[in-house]
């Protein structure tokens, strides 16, 4: 069973950037595709990013394309998710997770097994 750890988070300005790391441990990622979700206070949590297991295909929200990119490493141990440009909506708790994901539901909660604990995000306007 895979363990999920994820860090990064921080305060940054409106325009600025953080980049999310998240560790996997227990087992490598080769059968998982990883997810970022975020929540931000009050909210549902969402999907903000996906990489596919297979060949890599990645997957974004429309509110962070362009402007968010999620990358792995060639041990599949890491998966970071760079954030640039950010603003305050960007705002919230983000999560790894690991799952056998179906492509076009990579931003539903239910298809991913394993979570880690989260890193807070927050951008100041």
């Amino acid at each position: 069973e895979v363990q999920l750890q994820a860090s990064g988070g921080g305060l940054a300005q409106t325009g600025g950037s953080l980049r999310l790391s998240c560790v996997a441990s227990g087992d490598t990622l080769d059968d998982y595709a990883i997810g970022w979700f975020r929540q931000a206070p009050g909210k549902e949590r969402e999907g903000v990013s996906c990489i596919d297991r297979v060949d890599g295909t990645t997957y974004y929200a429309d509110s962070v394309k362009g402007r968010f990119t999620i990358s792995k490493d060639n041990t599949n141990t890491t998966v970071w998710l760079q954030m640039n440009n950010l603003k305050p909506e960007d705002t919230g708790i983000y999560y790894c997770a690991a799952g056998w994901v179906g492509a076009w539901r990579w931003a539903q909660t239910s298809e991913y097994d394993f979570w880690g604990q989260g890193t807070q995000v927050t951008v100041s306007s």
